[in-house]
């Protein structure tokens, strides 16, 4: 397997984030960092966890003005991080000014836009006054993610197929909401297993409370890396 699509969310306390990634291989996955994790921890935090080797998603999905987005986004750079997200309903202006906070530096990370929570049912779509189809309203952002230079989406499983289609084979989809057959959904509503998404194209998948609240969160990670290598 020569790029693990494995992200392991650390949702948790500082010392319960730190003992878990001492514990896991960087080869095998990545991390994403909260708002949760980041806000109590802070950007130290980043730079230990990078230590230890890890791609580090950032996830903040920054969603102000487009100056703030811009100098959030360069601040987010100087850590190092992988990939980095914000708020694809920002806007054309927010989406560009966070592309030109990414310029500079020749190994920038991956910037992504999150379209729709993956908590988000019809209904709770219908109050945000969205009356389109939930597919066709995430395809739109996508499409003006793309146009304004952004690598590729968070999207839920649900519309994987559609975006691989219409977006390309280089447009990044990263997916959350992601169980194994038995597992509890908890508060996710769109959500699939991880052969179905990795099947409909996605090319990296995130997972946490099914690896941080298991009895032994590395052997479920190698669980799920077998799992994976064998749809290869």
């Amino acid at each position: 397997m020569k790029d693990s699509p494995l992200i392991v969310a650390l949702d948790l306390e500082l010392k319960e984030a730190l003992a878990l990634a001492k514990k896991l291989d960087p080869r095998d996955c990545k991390l994403k960092v909260g708002s949760q994790l980041f806000t109590s921890a802070g950007p130290e935090l980043i730079k230990e966890l990078s230590t230890l080797g890890f791609d580090i998603f950032l996830d903040l999905k920054f969603y102000d003005i487009p100056n703030t987005v811009e100098k959030a986004v360069k601040s987010a750079m100087s850590l190092k991080v992988w990939m980095i997200n914000i708020h694809a309903s920002g806007g054309s202006k927010m989406l560009k000014a966070a592309v030109k906070g990414c310029r500079g530096d020749k190994r920038r990370p991956f910037l992504i836009g999150v379209t729709l929570l993956t908590s988000l049912d019809k209904p709770s779509i219908r109050e945000l006054g969205i009356t389109s189809k939930l597919q066709d309203h995430v395809l739109l952002l996508s499409k003006l993610c793309k146009t304004n230079g952004l690598d590729g989406v968070v999207c839920s499983p649900n519309e994987i197929s559609v975006l691989r289609k219409e977006m390309g084979q280089e447009f990044i989809l990263v997916t959350p909401g992601i169980r194994s057959d038995s597992s509890n959904k908890h508060d996710q509503s769109r959500t699939s297993t991880i052969s179905e998404a990795l099947s409909r194209g996605a090319n990296y998948i995130v997972i946490g409370r099914q690896i941080t609240l298991s009895k032994d969160p590395p052997k479920e990670v190698d669980r799920i890396i077998k799992l994976v290598s064998g749809l290869d």
